[in-house]
């Protein structure tokens, strides 16, 4: 019990700093960005499709899939 003597003013100091440090970035405008959200949304720099990489040549497509087994190279094409 003596450690609830250290530990309860401990965190509540640190609640108090974390809220205090929470106005502070408030007060100073940290959150506002008022014209980035309207420029942002008419680039295509933030797409959320992912951008073709240099090696995306190189990955097998759907019809590459069985390229390796015969078996199934004669399957798939109905012979």
């Amino acid at each position: 019990m003596d450690v609830l003597r250290i530990l309860i003013p401990v965190s509540l100091g640190l609640g108090l700093l974390g809220l205090g440090a929470f106005f502070w970035t408030l007060r100073s405008n940290q959150y506002d960005d008022p014209d980035g959200d309207s420029r942002r949304i008419l680039t295509d720099d933030y797409d959320d499709s992912p951008r073709p990489g240099p090696d995306d040549s190189l990955r097998p497509g759907p019809d590459d899939m069985f390229s390796g087994d015969p078996k199934a190279q004669k399957n798939r094409k109905g012979g």
